[in-house]
């Protein structure tokens, strides 16, 4: 049975991370109260981060920047996701009706005068 944490970004009692996602206090107290499924959100929001404020993650002021947004995504006063939100399921978008076939959704259907 996986280790349950209270989530601080989700809200809920979720399955935890198997170990510190690094070393140092930040690493721990991310263990201890962020859930599996809320550490699998902070690749894309650093993706963003990086890209919006062109960051060097060679350089050490943007990794302290980087670390700093972090902290606020996971811990900040407005990081708690709203209250009914869900993650969007696995292969969003697809349909599981009919198969493969996309017929008679999607694109830009033609009209009949």
């Amino acid at each position: 049975m996986p280790r349950m944490v209270q989530c601080v970004k989700l809200g809920r009692e979720l399955p935890g991370l198997d170990k510190p996602p690094f070393p140092g206090e930040l690493g721990q107290r991310i263990y201890d109260h962020v859930s599996k499924q809320a550490w699998d959100m902070w690749p894309a929001q650093s993706t963003l981060i990086i890209n919006h404020y062109s960051l060097n993650m060679a350089d050490p002021e943007s990794r302290k920047i980087l670390r700093e947004q972090m902290e606020e995504f996971f811990f900040g006063k407005d990081s708690k996701m709203p209250e009914g939100w869900t993650p969007e399921a696995v292969g969003a978008g697809a349909s599981s009706k009919g198969g493969g076939s996309s017929k008679g959704g999607g694109g830009g259907a033609s009209r009949k005068k």
